[in-house]
This record gives C-alpha cells, sequence and structure tokens, in this order.
C-alpha cells in the first residue's frame, strides 16, 4: 500500500514506514485508484482542527462525478460527506449544505469511486457488525477499502459536531458535546473508509461512514444504523494514500 506526500511537508515519517512495509491488500495491476487525502487521523485527534488546504486538494479525481469522500471543514465546524462529487456540510442543525471547493479542511478522504465488487446485506444487520462483510467482500483486513452502502434502513442514527475555537480540545471533548440526530426509516446513501491497522495514524481506524438521506434533508456522521430489506454493500480496494499533509 503506498503513501505518497504531496503539498506539503508530513511530519509523521514512522506512520509512513509501517504503511509502507505491512499492507496486506491485494496488488492490481495497472489499475489507479488512490484515496487522496489531506491531513492525518494522528494530527486531528492531537488535537489539530485548523484548515490545511482546500477540498479541491481531494477532488481533483477522474472522473469527479464518482467521487466518495468524509471529513470535516475547518475548525471542526460540522462533518464533511462527499456524494457524486459533491461535498456537503452536515451541521449541528443535522441539514446537509453543499460547500464549495475552496473550503478548507484539516482530515477529509476522497476517492474516484468504482466497485470491485457488491453483495446485498442482510435485513436486520448493523452498521456496527459491518466491518466483517467489508473485509470478506473486499478479500483484505489490511489498507484502505472504499466503502459505499445505501438503501432503506430500519434505522439511522447521525451526529455532527460545533465548530472549536482555539485553544482546541480534545476530540473526545468535543464529541461530548455532539448533537445526535435520530432519523427513523430513511433511505440513504453512507460512504466512507476501512482502515486496516497498517495504517494506522494515517486514517481513522476501522470502519468510519458519514451519510446523506436520499433527499439530501439530513445526515451527519453515522452513529448506528439497521439495514432493511433492500441495501448493498460496495467496496473498492486502494491502491494506495496520497497525502497533502500538516507542515511542522
Amino acid at each position: 500500500m503506498p503513501v505518497t506526500r504531496f503539498g506539503r511537508t508530513l511530519p509523521l515519517i514512522g506512520v509512513l514506514a509501517i504503511a509502507l512495509a505491512s499492507s496486506s491488500a491485494p496488488a492490481r495491476a495497472g489499475v489507479d485508484s488512490p484515496v487522496l487525502q489531506v491531513g492525518t487521523y494522528d494530527s486531528l485527534i492531537s488535537p489539530n482542527y485548523e484548515g490545511l488546504a482546500p477540498l479541491s486538494s481531494v477532488l481533483t479525481l477522474q472522473p469527479s462525478r464518482n467521487a466518495i469522500g468524509l471529513g470535516t471543514l475547518d475548525q471542526l465546524d460540522g462533518e464533511l460527506v462527499i456524494v457524486g462529487g459533491v461535498p456537503y456540510r452536515v451541521g449541528t442543525d443535522g441539514r446537509p449544505a453543499p460547500v464549495t471547493v475552496s473550503t478548507r479542511t484539516p482530515f477529509a478522504e476522497a476517492i474516484a469511486f468504482t466497485p470491485d465488487s457488491s453483495a446485498p446485506i442482510p435485513p436486520g444487520t448493523t452498521c456496527a457488525s459491518l466491518t466483517p462483510l467489508v473485509n470478506d467482500l473486499a478479500g483484505t483486513a489490511g489498507g484502505i477499502v472504499a466503502v459505499r452502502v445505501r438503501g432503506t434502513f430500519t434505522s439511522l442514527i447521525t451526529r455532527s459536531v460545533p465548530a472549536q475555537p482555539k485553544p482546541y480540545t480534545s476530540l473526545a471533548s468535543v464529541v461530548a458535546t455532539q448533537s445526535v440526530f435520530d432519523l427513523g426509516q430513511r433511505t440513504a446513501v453512507l460512504v466512507g473508509f476501512r482502515t486496516g491497522s497498517d495504517l494506522a495514524g494515517v486514517g481513522a481506524p476501522g470502519l468510519h461512514l458519514h451519510g446523506l438521506t436520499r433527499d439530501r434533508s439530513a445526515g451527519g456522521h453515522v452513529l448506528s444504523c439497521i439495514a432493511g430489506p433492500d441495501v448493498q454493500l460496495s467496496v473498492q480496494r486502494s491502491d494506495g494514500v496520497h497525502l497533502a499533509a500538516p507542515a511542522n
């Protein structure tokens, strides 16, 4: 799993060495499907919520209309959800609103999404139990796998967080003030990434999903979900991570 740098200098050299040496994701010759990323999860939880680069840094993907992704915005101002190449901010009112690509972000990930594999999810499956299904479908527990889950959910609960002033408090302290949205039964698309232990610190560990309802009236960071009768899971193994990372 190659990890490369663009834009700024990366301070997490140890993390890079681990990522380069230990990925278990199978190689796919001739396929270029990197995750483009601003910042790192380690930097975010340090905590550093300062906008490091514009969203255009992760939305240079081709074809951009296929891009999916997630993250947050300058000063941790809400949840970022990228669907169909369009970035949305979900604030503490729970309502998604498109944002411009000039908006700065301390952490964002995106990929031009072309699924390798798709499968229906059994009704009643929870978001908490999706990781083994993702790993089985992707054929690996390592690297970063892009994930899309869409259909009707019998239960969907999301959250957002407010913008933070300096000096920044810990992410755990911010999450304690989160706004939680119980959306009930909704048709929605959930997008994000499953990050393996070999890329710990580069991305958020485990499965990280943000979502939007089909009518784009609600969304946010996914806290929990229960699949209804028509939910489809799609995955794409990434060929690497291109980082636009914070400078010292």
